[in-house]
């Protein structure tokens, strides 16, 4: 993987710049998004747009330094943790994790993923470090599946983010997720969320510190990520602009999160590694350069490269693949085209088929409070496109397809 310049890297061309500064800009001149923070780099170059105002009715302009609800885009940085500790076996992919989560001993798994809670059959086998790794241990956001027992009851215990009622400390969380049954046999389908929060409290139980400090003391610091973590200090919250979530009839703003006072002001109960996290531009850029430079930042190493090879590389077989294929592009109506990207590694999707502009190869993840983050090793390249306009409408998305176009168009052969 390259760490600077290479003869093969050529940088981006001063038409294909401009393209995407236009593009950028077009989609805050409409007025749908207020404002955006757009952070690129190829070897030792690097540009940053800053367009907009960080509320929709004007006000302070958006900076390098503003701060933005991560949502999704925090799995594949909170995966990083779980790295570590393989890295230095304090777990290994096919332990079981009963020993630190004895809450998911003995599981059942349902008959039928619509069929009553209790029409369940044994587990084959217990659930393992791969399994919460890959999002496949029998538990998940299935879309596909509302209006299910399981999934009205993956609701009513709150084991989800983004509900009224915030989720619960981690040991009353665990609690909750083991009264239900699996909806598959762990190892068996790729699903979406659940795992990702699990990891945090895997982590904190291996380590005997909170994620959050873990995270702290082997990433975020090494990394230089000052402003990356769970919530927003006070002295912080002016750089935070509030996260709309638009009228998905009228495009009318509503606030779904404001700065003070809000979800993000105060320390959590639970500290979520699906979608917790709130960081700059300026700190995902160095994560995602990490991972391009093979786990090394400058001359101080973060991951072993065969951590960051298994991270970004695609985990899912070809039925598990079919199966995230299929929920990408039968739901396309609920995504606005995003997902579609074939595979996922551990905490990520892994490009696994030529789509779209991105190659095959490339790696990272959306959010859906209006970010985007991927890196891309053939090119060398590095994205983080950050907004404050929720995905309840779909030009966030649309923003973000423009810029990964835009982007691809602008590097130089």
């Amino acid at each position: 993987m390259p760490t600077g310049p290479t003869d093969a890297y050529k940088g981006f061309s001063e038409t294909g710049l401009r393209r995407v500064h236009a593009v950028l800009s077009r989609h805050v001149e409409t007025g749908r998004i207020p404002g955006l923070v757009a952070l690129f780099s190829q070897g030792d170059e690097t540009h940053v747009e800053t367009l907009g105002t960080m509320r929709h009715d004007g006000g302070d302009p958006m900076r390098r330094d503003t701060i933005f609800r991560m949502a999704s885009t925090s799995k594949p940085v909170s995966v990083a943790a779980a790295m570590v500790l393989l890295d230095e076996c304090r777990l290994r992919l096919d332990d079981s994790v009963q020993e630190w989560l004895p809450e998911l001993a003995d599981r059942r798994v349902l008959k039928r993923i619509d069929g009553p809670l209790d029409d369940t059959v044994p587990a084959r086998r217990p659930i393992t470090v791969r399994d919460v790794l890959t999002s496949t241990f029998g538990l998940g956001m299935d879309m596909t599946v509302l209006g299910t027992p399981i999934m009205g009851a993956v609701f009513e215990q709150g084991i989800t983010p983004n509900l009224p009622e915030p989720m619960p400390e981690p040991d009353e969380w665990m609690r909750r997720l083991g009264t239900l049954p699996l909806m598959h046999q762990p190892g068996e389908n790729w699903q979406y969320q659940i795992a990702s929060d699990l990891l945090g409290v895997l982590v904190a139980r291996v380590t005997g510190q909170s994620f959050e400090s873990f995270l702290r003391e082997r990433v975020f610091d090494p990394l230089g990520m000052k402003d990356t973590g769970f919530h927003v200090p006070a002295d912080r919250l002016d750089r935070l602009p509030p996260l709309y979530a638009p009228d998905p009839e009228t495009g009318e703003f509503h606030v779904w999160d404001e700065a003070e006072g809000g979800r993000h002001s105060t320390p959590p109960a639970f500290q979520g590694g699906g979608g917790g996290l709130n960081s700059t531009a300026d700190d995902y850029h160095a994560y995602f350069r990490m991972l391009l430079n093979g786990g090394m930042h400058g001359s101080e190493r973060i991951l072993s490269r065969a951590a960051v090879e298994l991270m970004t590389t695609n985990r899912l077989g070809p039925q598990q693949q079919a199966a995230r294929h299929a929920l990408a592009t039968d739901n396309v109506h609920i995504s606005f085209g995003q997902g579609q990207h074939g595979g996922w590694g551990f905490g990520m999707a892994v490009r696994t088929y030529r789509g779209d502009y991105a190659p095959i190869g490339q790696f990272g993840w959306d959010g859906g409070s209006g970010t985007s983050t991927y890196a891309d090793p053939d090119n060398g390249l590095t994205g983080i496109l950050l907004t404050q306009v929720g995905a309840s409408v779909p030009d966030p998305v649309r923003l973000m397809h423009d810029f990964w176009t835009t982007l691809y168009q602008a590097v130089n052969d």
